[in-house]
């Protein structure tokens, strides 16, 4: 079972479709206010934003592994 399904339109993933992928995506969320608490971003606005980037990959490739194989789609 997928964690994250495709997008009826377009490319990438939708919302969650498993409590695995909820959790996922609570994590990201949670560690993103985390970061923003650790590297103000009016203080050190590169930290921030390299933590954002980090995260954001990781996110990505949990959806790339757990999610659906993505590719373009044009609805059903």
């Amino acid at each position: 079972m997928y964690w994250f399904p495709a997008k009826r339109y377009g490319w990438g993933w939708g919302w969650p479709s498993s409590w695995q992928g909820w959790v996922v995506l609570a994590a990201f969320f949670g560690l993103l206010g985390v970061a923003s608490f650790l590297f103000p971003p009016k203080q050190s606005l590169g930290a921030f934003l390299v933590s954002v980037l980090v995260l954001a990959a990781l996110l990505f490739g949990i959806c790339w592994l757990k999610g659906e194989p993505p590719r373009w789609r044009w609805g059903k």
